[in-house]
């Protein structure tokens, strides 16, 4: 049976209300976000995943125990949300005043992590998933979760 994920970002957080760009800084889900977890659990109910990765951050983790998944997860540190650097905590509104044009997944993040580096960290863990079968539930963030989407969809995936 060929692998087929589900790619499973985590619930809301204070700074997804205010746009900041979330990597490292290890925040929970707000009551809003618990509830969108716990919504989603009734929407993968009767889905028997063959495996279940999370990241490691906190959001992430509790997303995947909302829905119910927790107990067969594994932490994939490849996971984690794309490492902003100097532009953390910042909304890309605020970032494109002082550098006008800029996108993440062409320029990256001073002091943090290059297109190159999310794009190699994608791959690696595409290539880990190959060795599976059945389907897999990923609980991940958004900007990262993007790239992944996106090689998949290109033939770069599984």
């Amino acid at each position: 049976m060929p692998t087929h994920l589900y790619l499973i970002r985590h619930g809301e957080t204070a700074w997804c209300i205010t746009g900041q760009h979330t990597g490292r800084t290890d925040i929970p889900l707000t009551c809003r976000g618990e509830d969108e977890a716990t919504g989603l659990a009734v929407r993968l109910q009767g889905i028997a995943f063959s495996a279940v990765l999370t990241s490691p951050r906190q959001r992430a983790l509790r997303t995947c125990e909302l829905v119910g998944l927790d107990r067969q997860a594994e932490i994939e540190p490849d996971l984690t949300e794309w490492d902003y650097g100097d532009y953390e905590g910042q909304r890309s509104v605020d970032i494109r005043r002082g550098r006008p044009g800029w996108s993440i997944f062409r320029d990256g993040c001073p002091h943090g992590e290059t297109p190159v580096q999310i794009s190699d960290r994608a791959d690696r863990l595409i290539q880990r998933l190959r060795s599976r079968d059945g389907i897999v539930a990923i609980f991940s963030h958004g900007h990262f979760g993007c790239v992944l989407a996106l090689k998949q969809a290109h033939g770069d995936g599984l």
